[in-house]
């Protein structure tokens, strides 16, 4: 008996994982909980474990995107395949069964041949069309196709995956038959659209054969239509001048009938790229204009060079390679939160500049007993985090929120810092920072930072900051406008220090000077909010002391 396993749920707003490495392969014999592969959300990372001892036949591969609950694997107990392909065997078994007897009495063999000449014409067709998958999806797009055209599938049996903007579907099949694609992979398609067709009976068995391979033609040897069929094949097949959805609409926008253009898909279905096409084909159909000055050749000579002069293409010389790779779901994820930010709040940008000396003369001179005493390094952004915990007391504003028409003003702070990974951006947060010493936020720093990097951040880990500040000047960025980190209301920026001649008691110095940005949303924090939380940060910067007497 095969154990379906299945995405568990992983968190209250995760509707989505991708599948990550896979530690087990196809065939392998897994132990309960033995850990089979990683699933990556846009979040965390999870381990998917063993449910049963058995063998693993696996059903989504590294990369797919899967909503919470679909089938990933099955762990078969008894080590044998799965059940699902003897089923499918018996119906192959029994359609030669129901063939054999017809052919004794001559004058009933009519009777099965009938069918078999309207396979092509699809004599009993279950029409497979894109389902509801949710309340505010209008469409989706095919992400891959399961099974190809023309062969044979089960009741229930997985054809393609449907994406959509919030997550990716399974498509079963509502019958058992010969799969007729009708909407290519890549396709979007409106909910409801006609996307495949399924030939129910033994004579849809027999019909693929012809229209895919030459073999049929004897088969045929009786009616003259069904060669026709397969020498046509994709040209003038059963979807022939049939636009997809997507082409049907390029098409009315261009203005060109669907019959006019020549489909590259199953069956000469007319695909999305056929129509982008189709705008060329007029193009060269104006050409003829050329001809019309040859009528009048005495008079249009000069104008035809014209024409012919923006012919040539130019050529660029050297290799210009380019590859695609598909979003990641965090990737997807901060696109999308960054794209809501920008549209969904009024932000603004303030700038400052901060002398560093002083920080740095204090970091120097004590960071050696500093590592020693407490195991980890003394770095500069446990003095902005303190100062900025300071002067969020002083303005509260700035460690607010809004929620609908109320404002939220948090007594604590929860400071998020920005951590870059390979998977992307990540943001980790120091809950009460305020109440910790310099010690305790470099250590929660390292602690927190080391597993970002190691993909093992907990969603709650994420969530619930009150302030963000991140740290450009690592990369070397000079100036920058962050991008508040939702549904926060400001987010400071780090950058280089450089050194700089600047103007002190009437005399020129060089000075280290470091470049702050803070971002902020203006619907809940003035500009003078703003303005003087940045100059209190760079006051308590430029003289560390004031941590100590909370000033």
């Amino acid at each position: 008996m095969a154990v379906d396993m299945k995405i568990p749920p992983v968190g209250e707003s995760i509707t989505e994982v991708t599948v990550g490495t896979w530690y087990k392969k196809e065939g392998d014999s897994v132990k309960m909980d033995d850990v089979l592969c990683g699933l990556d959300s846009d979040k965390a990372t999870f381990e998917l474990t063993a449910e049963a001892d058995g063998i693993l036949h696996i059903l989504a591969q590294e990369g797919d995107v899967l909503p919470i609950g679909a089938s990933i694997c099955t762990i078969d107990n008894g080590g044998s395949t799965p059940v699902t392909p003897p089923a499918a065997e018996p119906a192959k078994a029994e359609a030669p069964k129901a063939e054999t007897p017809p052919p004794a009495p001559a004058a009933e063999t009519p009777a099965p041949a009938a069918p078999a000449a309207p396979a092509t014409t699809g004599s009993s067709v279950v029409e497979m069309k894109v389902p509801a998958v949710g309340e505010s999806v209008t469409e989706v797009t095919i992400a891959s196709w399961s099974k190809k055209d023309g062969d044979q599938v089960a009741l229930d049996e997985v054809l393609c995956e449907l994406e959509s903007d919030k997550a990716t579907f399974e498509l079963p099949a509502e019958a058992a038959g010969t799969l007729r694609i009708v909407a290519q992979a890549g396709e979007t398609l409106p909910i409801g659209a006609l996307i495949a067709k399924i030939e129910v009976g033994a004579g849809a068995t027999a019909a693929p054969t012809p229209a895919s391979t030459p073999a049929p033609q004897p088969s045929s040897n009786g009616s003259a239509p069904a060669p026709e069929v397969a020498a046509s094949n994709g040209q003038n097949g059963y979807a022939a001048h049939y636009p997809s959805p997507a082409a049907a609409k390029i098409l009315d926008e261009k203005g060109v009938d669907a019959q006019q253009v020549q489909g590259s898909g199953v069956g000469g279905r007319i695909t999305k790229e056929d129509a982008q096409k189709a705008s060329s084909a007029p193009t060269p159909v104006a050409a003829p204009a050329q001809p019309a000055p040859q009528r009048s050749d005495v008079s249009a000579q000069p104008t035809a060079p014209k024409p012919a002069a923006p012919a040539p293409a130019p050529v660029v010389a050297g290799e210009r390679g380019q590859r695609r790779e598909k979003m990641t779901s965090l990737r997807r994820t901060i696109a999308r939160r960054l794209v809501a930010v920008k549209n969904e709040t009024a932000m603004l940008t303030t700038f400052n500049e901060v002398d560093m000396k002083a920080v740095m003369d204090l970091r120097n001179k004590y960071k050696d007993k500093f590592k020693e005493k407490n195991g980890v390094g003394l770095g500069f952004m446990s003095f902005f985090t303190k100062a900025v915990c300071i002067a969020l007391k002083d303005f509260p504003a700035v460690n607010a929120q809004i929620d609908g028409d109320q404002m939220i003003f948090n007594d604590f702070c929860d400071i998020s810092i920005a951590v870059s990974t390979d998977r992307g951006l990540v943001v980790p947060v120091i809950r009460n920072a305020e109440k910790l010493s310099f010690a305790g936020v470099e250590k929660e720093i390292v602690r927190l930072a080391g597993l970002a990097r190691d993909n093992k951040l907990t969603i709650d880990q994420m969530t619930g900051g009150t302030f963000t500040i991140t740290n450009g000047g690592t990369f070397g960025s000079m100036l920058s406008t962050p991008i508040i980190n939702a549904p926060q209301s400001a987010i400071l920026g780090m950058h280089n220090i450089v050194e700089r001649a600047v103007v002190i008691n009437g005399e020129i110095v060089v000075r280290p000077i470091m470049y702050l940005a803070l971002s902020y949303d203006h619907r809940i924090i003035d500009g003078k909010e703003s303005v003087s939380f940045l100059v209190r940060v760079k006051q308590i910067l430029e003289d560390p002391s004031r941590i100590l007497f909370d000033m």
